[in-house]
Protein backbone atom coordinates (compact mmCIF):
# COMPACT_ATOMS: atom_id res chain seq x y z
CA UNK A 1 0.00 0.00 0.00
CA UNK A 2 1.49 3.34 -1.05
CA UNK A 3 0.50 6.91 -0.33
CA UNK A 4 -0.09 9.10 -3.39
CA UNK A 5 1.17 12.67 -3.73
CA UNK A 6 -0.55 14.24 -6.79
CA UNK A 7 2.18 16.84 -7.40
CA UNK A 8 5.18 14.78 -6.41
CA UNK A 9 4.83 11.06 -7.06
CA UNK A 10 4.49 8.41 -4.38
CA UNK A 11 6.34 6.92 -1.45
CA UNK A 12 5.74 3.71 0.45
CA UNK A 13 5.10 4.63 4.13
CA UNK A 14 8.13 2.60 5.18
CA UNK A 15 10.29 5.20 3.43
CA UNK A 16 8.65 8.32 4.89
CA UNK A 17 12.03 9.70 5.99
CA UNK A 18 13.20 9.56 2.37
CA UNK A 19 10.25 11.66 1.28
CA UNK A 20 10.95 14.26 3.98
CA UNK A 21 14.57 14.65 2.91
CA UNK A 22 13.65 14.92 -0.77
CA UNK A 23 10.91 17.49 -0.17
CA UNK A 24 13.23 19.58 2.01
CA UNK A 25 15.86 19.63 -0.73
CA UNK A 26 13.28 21.05 -3.17
CA UNK A 27 11.42 23.37 -0.79
CA UNK A 28 14.63 24.91 0.57
CA UNK A 29 15.75 25.76 -2.94
CA UNK A 30 18.90 23.68 -2.62
CA UNK A 31 17.75 21.74 -5.68
CA UNK A 32 16.06 23.54 -8.57
CA UNK A 33 14.55 20.33 -9.88
CA UNK A 34 15.07 16.66 -9.08
CA UNK A 35 13.69 13.13 -9.17
CA UNK A 36 14.26 10.12 -6.96
CA UNK A 37 13.32 6.50 -7.55
CA UNK A 38 14.02 3.42 -5.45
CA UNK A 39 13.32 -0.21 -6.20
CA UNK A 40 13.35 -2.72 -3.34
CA UNK A 41 13.13 -6.45 -3.97
CA UNK A 42 11.99 -5.82 -7.53
CA UNK A 43 9.23 -3.35 -6.58
CA UNK A 44 9.21 0.41 -7.13
CA UNK A 45 8.69 1.77 -3.60
CA UNK A 46 9.66 5.43 -4.08
CA UNK A 47 9.12 7.71 -7.08
CA UNK A 48 9.33 11.39 -6.17
CA UNK A 49 9.82 14.49 -8.28
CA UNK A 50 9.64 18.23 -7.78
CA UNK A 51 10.91 21.67 -8.62
CA UNK A 52 11.56 23.07 -12.07
CA UNK A 53 13.31 22.18 -15.30
CA UNK A 54 14.75 25.65 -15.88
CA UNK A 55 16.68 28.40 -14.08
CA UNK A 56 13.73 30.81 -14.34
CA UNK A 57 11.47 28.23 -12.63
CA UNK A 58 8.75 28.51 -15.25
CA UNK A 59 8.62 24.85 -16.33
CA UNK A 60 7.64 22.23 -13.76
CA UNK A 61 9.68 19.06 -13.32
CA UNK A 62 7.52 16.06 -14.18
CA UNK A 63 7.63 12.39 -13.24
CA UNK A 64 9.39 11.37 -16.46
CA UNK A 65 11.60 14.45 -16.91
CA UNK A 66 15.04 13.57 -18.27
CA UNK A 67 18.31 15.29 -17.44
CA UNK A 68 21.96 14.85 -18.35
CA UNK A 69 23.43 12.62 -15.62
CA UNK A 70 27.08 13.08 -16.68
CA UNK A 71 29.33 10.29 -15.30
CA UNK A 72 26.43 8.16 -14.12
CA UNK A 73 26.52 7.29 -17.84
CA UNK A 74 29.81 5.43 -17.33
CA UNK A 75 28.07 2.61 -15.43
CA UNK A 76 25.36 2.42 -18.10
CA UNK A 77 28.13 1.93 -20.65
CA UNK A 78 29.80 -0.57 -18.31
CA UNK A 79 26.62 -2.64 -18.43
CA UNK A 80 27.02 -2.86 -22.22
CA UNK A 81 30.61 -3.99 -21.72
CA UNK A 82 29.49 -6.62 -19.20
CA UNK A 83 27.09 -8.05 -21.78
CA UNK A 84 29.88 -8.24 -24.36
CA UNK A 85 32.12 -10.00 -21.83
CA UNK A 86 29.32 -12.45 -21.11
CA UNK A 87 28.81 -13.05 -24.84
CA UNK A 88 32.50 -13.89 -25.21
CA UNK A 89 33.14 -10.96 -27.53
CA UNK A 90 35.51 -9.13 -25.18
CA UNK A 91 38.36 -10.33 -22.96
CA UNK A 92 39.47 -7.65 -20.48
CA UNK A 93 42.89 -9.25 -20.00
CA UNK A 94 43.82 -8.73 -23.66
CA UNK A 95 45.65 -5.65 -24.92
CA UNK A 96 43.39 -2.98 -26.39
CA UNK A 97 45.30 -3.30 -29.66
CA UNK A 98 43.94 -6.84 -30.10
CA UNK A 99 40.56 -5.22 -30.86
CA UNK A 100 41.74 -1.74 -31.89
CA UNK A 101 45.14 -2.10 -33.62
CA UNK A 102 45.63 1.62 -34.27
CA UNK A 103 45.64 2.34 -30.54
CA UNK A 104 48.79 0.31 -29.90
CA UNK A 105 51.41 3.00 -30.51
CA UNK A 106 53.40 5.75 -28.78
CA UNK A 107 53.71 3.96 -25.45
CA UNK A 108 50.17 2.56 -25.39
CA UNK A 109 51.06 -0.88 -26.73
CA UNK A 110 50.61 -2.64 -23.37
CA UNK A 111 47.32 -0.99 -22.43
CA UNK A 112 44.84 -3.68 -21.40
CA UNK A 113 41.09 -3.53 -21.88
CA UNK A 114 40.71 -3.53 -18.08
CA UNK A 115 42.90 -0.40 -17.92
CA UNK A 116 40.27 1.48 -19.93
CA UNK A 117 37.50 0.29 -17.63
CA UNK A 118 39.12 1.00 -14.26
CA UNK A 119 40.85 4.27 -15.18
CA UNK A 120 44.41 2.99 -15.42
CA UNK A 121 45.12 3.69 -19.09
CA UNK A 122 46.95 6.98 -18.48
CA UNK A 123 44.78 8.57 -21.16
CA UNK A 124 42.64 10.79 -18.96
CA UNK A 125 42.91 13.80 -21.27
CA UNK A 126 44.17 15.09 -24.62
CA UNK A 127 47.88 15.84 -25.02
CA UNK A 128 47.17 18.69 -27.46
CA UNK A 129 44.04 19.95 -25.75
CA UNK A 130 40.44 19.00 -26.43
CA UNK A 131 39.95 18.83 -30.21
CA UNK A 132 38.13 21.89 -31.53
CA UNK A 133 35.45 19.86 -33.28
CA UNK A 134 31.77 19.16 -32.82
CA UNK A 135 30.85 16.69 -30.07
CA UNK A 136 29.12 14.61 -32.74
CA UNK A 137 32.46 14.09 -34.54
CA UNK A 138 33.19 10.67 -33.02
CA UNK A 139 36.09 9.79 -35.29
CA UNK A 140 37.85 13.09 -34.60
CA UNK A 141 38.08 12.32 -30.88
CA UNK A 142 39.03 8.70 -31.57
CA UNK A 143 41.90 9.72 -33.88
CA UNK A 144 43.30 12.15 -31.31
CA UNK A 145 43.32 9.49 -28.58
CA UNK A 146 44.74 6.68 -30.68
CA UNK A 147 47.81 8.59 -31.90
CA UNK A 148 48.82 10.44 -28.72
CA UNK A 149 51.19 9.36 -25.96
CA UNK A 150 49.70 8.45 -22.57
CA UNK A 151 50.16 10.84 -19.63
CA UNK A 152 51.20 7.93 -17.40
CA UNK A 153 52.47 4.45 -18.16
CA UNK A 154 49.34 2.34 -18.77
CA UNK A 155 48.45 0.23 -15.75
CA UNK A 156 50.84 2.06 -13.40
CA UNK A 157 48.38 4.38 -11.65
CA UNK A 158 44.72 5.28 -11.31
CA UNK A 159 43.57 8.55 -12.86
CA UNK A 160 39.87 9.12 -13.53
CA UNK A 161 39.12 9.32 -17.26
CA UNK A 162 36.33 11.86 -16.87
CA UNK A 163 35.44 12.28 -20.55
CA UNK A 164 37.93 10.12 -22.46
CA UNK A 165 36.47 6.94 -20.89
CA UNK A 166 33.49 7.40 -23.20
CA UNK A 167 35.41 7.45 -26.47
CA UNK A 168 37.90 4.77 -25.37
CA UNK A 169 35.29 2.30 -24.09
CA UNK A 170 32.77 3.29 -26.74
CA UNK A 171 35.25 2.56 -29.53
CA UNK A 172 35.92 -0.87 -28.02
CA UNK A 173 32.18 -1.57 -28.18
CA UNK A 174 32.10 -0.43 -31.80
CA UNK A 175 35.13 -2.53 -32.72
CA UNK A 176 33.85 -5.79 -31.22
CA UNK A 177 30.14 -5.41 -31.94
CA UNK A 178 29.81 -3.01 -34.86
CA UNK A 179 27.29 -0.78 -33.11
CA UNK A 180 27.92 2.42 -31.18
CA UNK A 181 27.51 2.38 -27.40
CA UNK A 182 24.22 4.27 -27.72
CA UNK A 183 22.88 1.88 -30.32
CA UNK A 184 23.98 -1.17 -28.38
CA UNK A 185 22.38 0.06 -25.15
CA UNK A 186 19.16 0.96 -26.93
CA UNK A 187 18.78 -2.35 -28.78
CA UNK A 188 20.15 -4.79 -26.21
CA UNK A 189 19.10 -3.24 -22.89
CA UNK A 190 16.84 -0.16 -23.03
CA UNK A 191 14.17 -1.47 -25.40
CA UNK A 192 14.05 -5.13 -24.24
CA UNK A 193 13.90 -4.17 -20.56
CA UNK A 194 11.85 -0.96 -20.82
CA UNK A 195 14.54 1.40 -19.51
CA UNK A 196 13.86 5.05 -20.33
CA UNK A 197 17.46 6.18 -20.91
CA UNK A 198 19.54 7.20 -23.95
CA UNK A 199 23.14 7.91 -24.84
CA UNK A 200 22.63 10.35 -27.71
CA UNK A 201 19.24 12.05 -27.95
CA UNK A 202 16.96 12.63 -30.88
CA UNK A 203 15.66 16.15 -31.42
CA UNK A 204 12.16 15.10 -30.36
CA UNK A 205 13.55 14.21 -26.91
CA UNK A 206 14.57 17.79 -26.12
CA UNK A 207 11.21 19.01 -24.80
CA UNK A 208 11.31 16.34 -22.11
CA UNK A 209 14.76 17.42 -20.89
CA UNK A 210 15.52 19.68 -17.98
CA UNK A 211 18.17 22.35 -18.48
CA UNK A 212 21.49 21.55 -16.84
CA UNK A 213 22.53 24.49 -14.65
CA UNK A 214 26.32 24.39 -14.45
CA UNK A 215 28.67 26.34 -12.20
CA UNK A 216 30.98 28.73 -14.03
CA UNK A 217 34.00 26.78 -12.79
CA UNK A 218 34.86 23.93 -10.44
CA UNK A 219 36.76 26.02 -7.92
CA UNK A 220 39.66 23.56 -7.91
CA UNK A 221 42.02 26.14 -9.28
CA UNK A 222 41.17 28.83 -6.72
CA UNK A 223 43.95 30.80 -5.04
CA UNK A 224 43.26 29.30 -1.62
CA UNK A 225 43.70 25.78 -2.98
CA UNK A 226 46.73 26.88 -4.95
CA UNK A 227 48.46 27.98 -1.75
CA UNK A 228 47.79 24.55 -0.23
CA UNK A 229 50.61 23.00 -2.23
CA UNK A 230 53.19 24.98 -0.25
CA UNK A 231 52.30 23.37 3.10
CA UNK A 232 55.10 20.94 4.12
CA UNK A 233 54.12 17.28 4.03
CA UNK A 234 54.99 16.68 7.69
CA UNK A 235 52.07 18.94 8.71
CA UNK A 236 49.58 16.89 6.69
CA UNK A 237 47.75 13.61 7.37
CA UNK A 238 47.79 10.94 4.64
CA UNK A 239 44.60 12.10 2.90
CA UNK A 240 45.80 15.69 2.56
CA UNK A 241 49.22 14.55 1.38
CA UNK A 242 47.47 12.71 -1.45
CA UNK A 243 45.40 15.82 -2.17
CA UNK A 244 48.53 17.98 -2.31
CA UNK A 245 50.30 15.52 -4.63
CA UNK A 246 47.33 15.48 -6.98
CA UNK A 247 47.01 19.27 -6.89
CA UNK A 248 50.65 19.70 -7.90
CA UNK A 249 50.35 17.01 -10.57
CA UNK A 250 47.57 18.90 -12.32
CA UNK A 251 45.78 15.81 -13.64
CA UNK A 252 42.37 17.20 -12.67
CA UNK A 253 42.84 20.18 -14.98
CA UNK A 254 43.81 17.92 -17.87
CA UNK A 255 40.94 15.47 -17.36
CA UNK A 256 38.25 18.12 -16.92
CA UNK A 257 39.68 20.61 -19.41
CA UNK A 258 36.61 20.60 -21.64
CA UNK A 259 34.24 21.23 -18.75
CA UNK A 260 36.36 24.24 -17.68
CA UNK A 261 36.85 25.51 -21.22
CA UNK A 262 34.68 28.26 -22.70
CA UNK A 263 35.01 26.57 -26.09
CA UNK A 264 33.06 23.59 -24.81
CA UNK A 265 29.78 25.29 -25.56
CA UNK A 266 26.53 24.64 -23.76
CA UNK A 267 25.74 21.19 -22.34
CA UNK A 268 22.12 22.00 -23.20
CA UNK A 269 23.00 22.50 -26.88
CA UNK A 270 21.74 20.15 -29.61
CA UNK A 271 25.36 19.22 -30.48
CA UNK A 272 26.07 17.97 -26.95
CA UNK A 273 22.71 16.26 -26.48
CA UNK A 274 22.67 14.51 -29.85
CA UNK A 275 26.26 13.29 -29.69
CA UNK A 276 27.20 9.98 -28.12
CA UNK A 277 29.62 10.52 -25.24
CA UNK A 278 29.29 7.25 -23.29
CA UNK A 279 31.08 8.75 -20.30
CA UNK A 280 29.16 11.95 -19.80
CA UNK A 281 25.97 12.72 -21.73
CA UNK A 282 23.49 9.98 -20.97
CA UNK A 283 19.98 11.34 -20.38
CA UNK A 284 17.15 9.62 -18.58
CA UNK A 285 14.72 9.59 -15.67
CA UNK A 286 15.30 8.57 -12.07
CA UNK A 287 12.98 5.60 -12.57
CA UNK A 288 15.07 4.43 -15.53
CA UNK A 289 18.18 4.27 -13.37
CA UNK A 290 16.44 2.59 -10.45
CA UNK A 291 15.04 0.05 -12.88
CA UNK A 292 18.43 -0.58 -14.53
CA UNK A 293 20.03 -1.32 -11.16
CA UNK A 294 16.93 -3.11 -9.94
CA UNK A 295 17.27 -5.45 -12.90
CA UNK A 296 21.00 -5.92 -12.37
CA UNK A 297 20.66 -6.91 -8.72
CA UNK A 298 17.96 -9.41 -9.72
CA UNK A 299 20.40 -11.23 -12.01
CA UNK A 300 19.60 -14.92 -11.76
CA UNK A 301 16.56 -14.33 -9.52
CA UNK A 302 14.06 -13.08 -12.11
CA UNK A 303 14.59 -14.44 -15.62
CA UNK A 304 12.52 -11.74 -17.30
CA UNK A 305 14.52 -8.95 -15.63
CA UNK A 306 18.03 -10.44 -15.70
CA UNK A 307 20.31 -8.31 -17.83
CA UNK A 308 23.39 -10.31 -16.81
CA UNK A 309 24.16 -13.70 -15.36
CA UNK A 310 24.96 -13.61 -11.61
CA UNK A 311 28.55 -14.72 -12.23
CA UNK A 312 29.05 -11.92 -14.77
CA UNK A 313 27.75 -9.29 -12.37
CA UNK A 314 30.01 -10.64 -9.63
CA UNK A 315 33.04 -10.47 -11.92
CA UNK A 316 32.51 -6.93 -13.23
CA UNK A 317 31.75 -5.51 -9.77
CA UNK A 318 34.80 -6.89 -7.98
CA UNK A 319 37.66 -4.47 -7.25
CA UNK A 320 40.05 -4.00 -10.17
CA UNK A 321 41.63 -0.76 -8.97
CA UNK A 322 41.64 0.92 -5.56
CA UNK A 323 44.02 3.72 -4.64
CA UNK A 324 44.27 7.52 -4.32
CA UNK A 325 43.12 8.88 -7.67
CA UNK A 326 45.50 11.35 -9.33
CA UNK A 327 42.67 13.11 -11.17
CA UNK A 328 40.11 13.22 -8.36
CA UNK A 329 42.49 15.11 -6.08
CA UNK A 330 44.04 12.09 -4.40
CA UNK A 331 40.71 10.80 -3.12
CA UNK A 332 40.36 7.13 -2.22
CA UNK A 333 38.45 5.49 -5.06
CA UNK A 334 37.62 1.91 -6.00
CA UNK A 335 36.54 0.71 -9.44
CA UNK A 336 35.34 -2.51 -10.97
CA UNK A 337 35.03 -2.91 -14.73
CA UNK A 338 33.46 0.49 -15.37
CA UNK A 339 31.43 0.57 -12.15
CA UNK A 340 32.36 2.83 -9.26
CA UNK A 341 32.55 0.75 -6.08
CA UNK A 342 33.62 3.38 -3.59
CA UNK A 343 33.85 7.17 -3.65
CA UNK A 344 34.33 9.06 -0.40
CA UNK A 345 32.74 12.25 -1.79
CA UNK A 346 29.58 10.68 -3.20
CA UNK A 347 29.52 8.29 -0.32
CA UNK A 348 27.18 5.55 -1.49
CA UNK A 349 26.52 5.61 2.30
CA UNK A 350 27.32 2.24 3.77
CA UNK A 351 28.72 0.87 7.00
CA UNK A 352 31.74 -0.47 5.13
CA UNK A 353 34.18 1.11 2.68
CA UNK A 354 33.47 -1.61 0.14
CA UNK A 355 31.51 -4.79 0.04
CA UNK A 356 30.68 -7.25 -2.68
CA UNK A 357 27.57 -6.51 -4.73
CA UNK A 358 27.48 -2.76 -4.04
CA UNK A 359 28.14 -0.76 -7.22
CA UNK A 360 27.06 2.29 -9.19
CA UNK A 361 28.31 5.71 -10.26
CA UNK A 362 28.03 9.39 -9.45
CA UNK A 363 28.07 12.36 -11.83
CA UNK A 364 29.56 15.84 -11.65
CA UNK A 365 26.07 17.36 -11.84
CA UNK A 366 25.02 15.67 -8.56
CA UNK A 367 23.25 12.59 -9.90
CA UNK A 368 23.92 9.22 -8.24
CA UNK A 369 22.68 5.73 -9.07
CA UNK A 370 23.59 2.40 -7.51
CA UNK A 371 22.59 -1.17 -6.89
CA UNK A 372 22.96 -3.23 -3.73
CA UNK A 373 22.65 -6.97 -4.22
CA UNK A 374 22.63 -7.73 -0.48
CA UNK A 375 19.85 -5.27 0.35
CA UNK A 376 18.12 -5.72 -3.04
CA UNK A 377 18.09 -2.00 -3.82
CA UNK A 378 18.07 -0.13 -7.10
CA UNK A 379 18.55 3.63 -6.51
CA UNK A 380 18.42 6.58 -8.90
CA UNK A 381 18.66 10.27 -8.00
CA UNK A 382 18.93 12.98 -10.67
CA UNK A 383 18.96 16.78 -10.48
CA UNK A 384 19.71 19.74 -12.71
CA UNK A 385 21.68 22.16 -10.50
CA UNK A 386 25.40 21.60 -10.10
CA UNK A 387 26.65 22.54 -6.64
CA UNK A 388 30.06 23.47 -5.32
CA UNK A 389 32.33 20.59 -4.45
CA UNK A 390 31.52 20.48 -0.73
CA UNK A 391 27.77 20.26 -1.43
CA UNK A 392 27.85 18.43 -4.76
CA UNK A 393 26.25 15.22 -3.38
CA UNK A 394 24.53 16.65 -0.32
CA UNK A 395 21.03 15.52 -1.31
CA UNK A 396 21.96 12.09 -2.63
CA UNK A 397 24.18 11.36 0.38
CA UNK A 398 21.39 12.26 2.81
CA UNK A 399 18.92 10.13 0.87
CA UNK A 400 21.16 7.07 0.61
CA UNK A 401 22.20 7.32 4.26
CA UNK A 402 18.56 7.36 5.32
CA UNK A 403 17.78 4.49 2.97
CA UNK A 404 20.48 2.25 4.40
CA UNK A 405 19.23 3.00 7.92
CA UNK A 406 15.70 1.87 6.96
CA UNK A 407 16.53 -1.36 5.17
Amino acid sequence: MTTNYPTGGFCDPQFKKIEEIFNQAIESGHEVGASLAIEHKGKLVVSLFGGHKDQERTSSWEKDTWVNVFSVTKAVTATCIARLIEEGKLDVSKPVSFYWPEYGCNGKENTKVSDFLCHRAGAFGFQDGVPNIKWTNWHGFIKALEVQKPFREPGSSQGYHALTYGWLVGELIRRVDGRTAGQYFKEEIAEPFGIDFKIGLDEEDFDNCADTLMLENSGIGSNSLGLFKYIPDFFLPRGLKNFKKALIGGDFTVAFESLENENMGDVNSPDWRMSEIPSANGHGSAESLAKLYGNLILSGKDKERSILKPETLKEVTKVYSSEPDSVLMGGDMSFGLGYMLYNKLSKFETSRKYYEGYFGHSGIGGAVAFGDVEKEIGFGFICNKQHKLNELYKTSNELSKALISII
